[in-house]
């Protein structure tokens, strides 16, 4: 199989898992004992409209820095005040830039669910998600076997997290749904050329159940692709870079939702 971009990423948060002994017990009160979520797939459920799940992403392994000097507290309140539906977070540090501290911040400067966006390879990461006070987990099927994806998708939902599970083809549908995820997002970004095939989002589209909350994620440019994806069945739109690089992030929303 060829390498993918994900490789390198996920080499060094596993590497980081394994050396992690923590004892799960305490994480697993800690996380428990959190205050409710404020409910990331019921806030793109209930709407009559697409939902925009806008993100707050520092930098690309492929473009390096998109905004500079990116505050996430004045960004999110930006999103909300642009009707985004959710608000996405990107926590990795030595591939994006982000971390913790940016979601805690993009948090405390709105009222809108909040996606941890990470590598979540252990239930460490997962029980960590709803300590530092996300919403919602990501879990890549691609970075994790069936059991696995499983395991933690229960875990999630067990500590009061939603989960979105990310796939990219029919196999990873079938896994996904096995572990009984009920948001699903499809990323078009191909994993090993890393160009966007939004072909994809089409056909995947058709053969998500209906039960789920599809989400479309990865080269959403604009209004145009946003009404493409919603009238093949997309209910919500994962968008980052469109937004980020963006020097009026509510307006490029309000394109999207038009």
């Amino acid at each position: 199989m060829a390498t993918t971009y994900l490789d390198a990423i996920l080499d060094r948060h596993r590497a980081v898992a394994a050396a992690d002994t923590r004892p799960i017990g305490p994480l697993l009160e800690q996380a428990s004992a959190m205050a409710p979520t404020r409910g990331f797939r019921a806030a793109l459920a209930r709407r009559a409209q697409l939902g925009v799940i806008a993100e707050i992403k520092r930098r690309s392994p492929s473009k390096g820095d998109l905004r500079a000097g990116l505050d996430p507290a004045e960004l999110a309140a930006a999103y909300s005040a642009g009707g985004a539906a959710c608000i996405s977070v990107l926590t990795d540090h030595e591939s994006f830039g982000g971390s913790v501290d940016d979601l805690r911040a993009a948090r405390s400067a709105c009222s809108l669910p909040i996606l941890r966006k990470d590598f979540t390879v252990s239930a460490r990461d997962v029980l960590d998600t709803r300590i530092i006070g996300a919403d919602c987990v990501l879990l890549i099927a691609a970075a994790l076997d069936p059991h696995q994806l499983a395991e933690y998708h229960s875990l999630a939902v067990e500590i009061g997290l939603d989960v979105l599970v990310e796939i990219h083809d029919e196999d990873e549908l079938e896994h996904a749904l096995a572990a009984h995820a009920t948001l699903v997002g499809v990323n078009q970004r191909d994993l090993v050329t890393f160009d966007v095939d939004h072909d994809r989002a089409a056909r995947m589209a058709g053969v998500i159940p209906n039960h789920a909350v599809k989400v479309a994620e990865s080269g959403v440019r604009d209004g145009d692709d946003a009404r493409r994806l919603r009238a093949v069945g997309y209910d919500a739109v994962l968008v980052g870079e469109t937004l980020v690089t963006s020097p009026d992030p509510a307006a490029v929303i309000a394109d999207l939702l038009a």
